[in-house]
């Protein structure tokens, strides 16, 4: 599925991603943690711009800002701790970038696709999900709504993808969106509902191998 290129990127990424945790998690470590944190999503945008030159003008355009963006959020949520500002600042961010991945998953949607059963399936993962962080979200109920649906609508359409894309593409793409709502969905139990255990290693690491699969994927686009 991966060629010569992309494994021996996958494995720098990797390395970057391992660096990122370990200095997130040990307290002599932590003033690299703002170096490495926001690598992950650089090496990203240096990839892609190498290696997408043969996409489409409007998919390089939208996937570079929804990688710039989550960049942005990366940095923002670094801070969160210090004020809520932040961590609205970072939910803006990222709520954008999913809507640039929407955007440049619709341009290859198949509009046969059935994905009925997949939005049912959605929607009562997102029901039970606010069950257990209503109580906690306070004035961030409305923008928590909000940025749920935009993540849902993130997932269905890269399903739609599927026959109009490679399949390598498409399961790569869906993957990662699979993998980008399992880490907010983390992050959100973690911050609103209840601390999770290791949740800094759970949600990083699902976050970034989200990232990875869609812009692999993305990449795999005849």
């Amino acid at each position: 599925m991966l060629s010569k290129t992309e494994k021996s990127f996958s494995l720098i990424f990797l390395i970057i991603v391992i660096a990122e945790l370990v200095c997130d998690n040990i307290e002599t470590l932590t003033t690299f943690h703002y170096l490495t944190k926001p690598l992950i999503l650089i090496s990203l945008i240096f990839f892609f711009w190498k290696y997408g030159k043969h996409l489409d003008i409007k998919t390089k355009q939208l996937t570079f800002l929804a990688l710039a963006l989550s960049l942005f959020g990366d940095i923002l949520l670094m801070f969160a701790d210090e004020s809520t500002s932040f961590f609205i600042g970072g939910l803006v961010s990222f709520l954008l970038a999913h809507l640039m991945y929407v955007f440049t998953f619709l341009k290859k949607k198949n509009s046969s696709n059935n994905a009925v059963l997949l939005v049912v399936i959605l929607l009562i993962y997102a029901a039970g999900l606010f069950y257990f962080l209503k109580d906690g979200l306070g004035d961030l109920l409305v923008p928590v709504i909000i940025y749920m649906v935009v993540i849902l609508s993130m997932v269905i359409t890269a399903f739609i993808r599927k026959g109009s894309v490679p399949k390598s593409s498409f399961v790569l793409v869906f993957l990662g969106a699979l993998f980008f709502i399992t880490s907010d969905s983390l992050l959100a139990l973690n911050k609103f509902h209840k601390p999770l255990p290791f949740s800094g290693i759970s949600i990083m690491l699902t976050y970034s191998i989200a990232q990875l699969f869609i812009v692999l994927g993305i990449k795999k686009q005849q």
